[in-house]
């Protein structure tokens, strides 16, 4: 994850990297000044196939709050 400011557009960008999923399975939640990301990375069938020797993608579900910067206005949140 990446958060980058502009103080310039007084604006905060949150860039997620989220190889392999959809943005449809992705869920963005604001709740109060907390902007909560999750979703859940499922193992594809031709993954349990053959013999593997190094596994570095992980799946399952996953969670990530941050907290929304004041003077930051929740309407004008975008995806």
């Amino acid at each position: 994850m990446d958060l980058h400011e502009n103080a310039e557009t007084k604006t905060v960008t949150a860039t997620f990297e989220l190889p392999g999923m959809k943005q449809q399975d992705v869920n963005v939640e604001v709740h109060g000044n907390r902007l909560t990301i999750s979703g859940e990375s499922k193992c594809s069938d031709d993954y349990n196939k053959g013999s593997y020797v190094v596994r570095e993608r992980s799946h399952g579900k996953f969670s990530r709050t941050l907290q929304i910067p004041q003077g930051i206005k929740v309407s004008t949140l975008t995806m």
